[in-house]
């Protein structure tokens, strides 16, 4: 890594700079409406077994994921690079865009790698997926943020729990600070209402945490 110092067996280092990271930001909702709310009803639904399996590639990067979810490359990985490469000149690795399709939910969990190449680009990176979490603050009714740590694997990060109608429901970051980053970001490809979308997001959701605690770096 050249002369990049930074983070290097300084994990408390690490966790301090998270839980800077935690506390940016609030969101806060409005309790004031007068409502009387309704039972929710859901659609029957049928879920899969509980199955998953290991993600082979000659990606950084390896976790266990569900054989009902297929993951691909990101059809618009072109125009994800124009964009990237505009924003941030310096994010120039951003070269494995994925998506973990969920077909029978009509979901999609996208995951985007950047390699760390300064400390800049390690701030700019976690900076990025705090904006992103926070930009659905107009829909969503409360933003958890939970802290990630998993030092024997080099696995920190925040999980952001995004509660009400927001686009995304839940969002995270890994890194181990020094080399890699990765993103993901749920997403139901339908108008978000959480009342009807509520037991296939938890279902989701237990993916999502299986997939992080089993995450692991190459390198």
């Amino acid at each position: 890594m050249g002369n990049m110092e930074f983070g290097r067996n300084e994990p408390m280092k690490i966790i301090s700079f998270l839980l800077i990271a935690l506390f940016l930001a609030g969101c806060s909702s409005d309790s004031s409406q007068d409502y009387t709310p309704k039972p929710r009803g859901y659609f029957r639904i049928v879920f899969p077994k509980k199955e998953y399996q290991q993600y082979v590639s000659p990606y950084p990067f390896t976790f266990l994921y569900p054989k009902y979810a297929n993951i691909e490359l990101d059809s618009n990985l072109e125009r994800d690079r124009k964009y990237i490469d505009t924003k941030h000149k310096k994010l120039i690795n951003m070269k494995y865009l994925l998506n973990m399709q969920f077909p029978q939910f009509n979901g999609t969990l996208h995951l985007s790698y950047e390699s760390i190449t300064s400390k800049d680009v390690f701030e700019a990176l976690i900076e990025d997926s705090h904006s992103f979490a926070y930009k659905h603050t107009v829909k969503a009714s409360g933003i958890e943020q939970t802290l990630i740590y998993n030092p024997q694997n080099k696995i920190f990060g925040i999980y952001y729990t995004i509660d009400g109608n927001a686009a995304s429901s839940a969002q995270f970051f890994l890194t181990d600070s020094t080399k890699n980053y990765l993103r993901g970001a749920l997403y139901f490809n339908s108008e978000p209402k959480l009342d009807s979308i509520q037991p296939v997001l938890d279902f989701v959701k237990k993916d999502m945490d299986v997939m992080i605690g089993s995450f692991k770096w190459k390198n």
